[in-house]
């Protein structure tokens, strides 16, 4: 691995974090491509440069994480189920989720059919009135949704917006609920890995991870805006089709490889 490859991977991260496409799976995809051993590190590097981004959503967002009481008891419970999960499945996903350039494949295919799926049959039901506002249950269902995320290629924002969607939530609600939820959802994960992984890094790879959280910070910025914007007047379909497109090509890899 050298920088170049974390510039790569942290422009990725960026782009992709919040949008219902999975990070993660495109992480995974993007090492393949580059012929990046799969090592512990890389493990860990694809999940902690994720922070990055996250604190693209502190900055813009920093008034409703300080100043909104209910909001931050939402995010709260949607937190705890998503949590307790992924303290359950840690060592799981580590050893053999994360990482599977298949598990990303064939959850980014599935997913993408899904997403276009939902998009069709929620349109045919867009008389519904749709609210602006989260119940406390509601919060809590869409962070036991989040936990799906677990599994590389589903996509954290995905599951939690369509999750949201299903419920009645309007767009612009839910995805900016994704946003703040991913606050504390990444703070944990990367706490978790680095609390077990940090010792056996050495000093040129902090510098990596350093890199990383920078590069994707910026890139966020720009995707979050983004998303605001593209949400105001389109569904998510072109994002399912862009997942079933990229799951095939990379299925066709996988086969002529062997």
């Amino acid at each position: 691995m050298d920088i170049l490859s974390v510039i790569i991977l942290g422009i990725v991260e960026g782009i992709t974090e919040f949008l219902p496409i999975s990070s993660t799976g495109h992480l995974v995809l993007a090492s393949s491509l580059m012929k990046i051993p799969q090592t512990e590190f890389l493990k860990s590097f694809e999940i902690a440069i994720q922070l990055g981004a996250i604190i693209s959503v502190v900055t813009l967002y920093w008034k409703t994480l300080v100043f909104n009481r209910k909001m931050l008891k939402k995010i709260v419970i949607a937190f705890i189920p998503t949590a307790l999960i992924g303290l359950i499945a840690y060592k799981f996903m580590r050893s053999f989720l994360l990482g599977s350039e298949t598990v990303v494949i064939w959850s980014l295919l599935l997913g993408g059919i899904f997403i276009i799926a939902f998009e069709l049959w929620h349109k045919r039901n867009d008389d519904k009135k749709e609210k602006a506002t989260i119940s406390y249950k509601e919060a809590f269902l869409i962070g036991l949704i989040q936990a799906l995320a677990i599994v590389p290629g589903v996509s954290r924002s995905a599951a939690t917006i369509i999750g949201g969607l299903a419920l009645g939530l309007n767009r612009k609600t839910i995805v900016e609920f994704s946003f703040l939820l991913a606050v504390p959802t990444m703070f944990a994960a990367v706490g978790l890995d680095l609390y077990k992984q940090a010792h056996f890094f050495t000093q040129s790879q902090y510098s990596y991870l350093i890199s990383g959280f920078v590069v994707s910070f910026l890139a966020a910025m720009v995707a979050i805006k983004f998303l605001l914007s593209f949400i105001k007047k389109n569904s998510f379909i072109s994002f399912g089709i862009y997942r079933i497109i990229l799951a095939l090509l990379f299925l066709v890899r996988l086969f002529l490889r062997g």
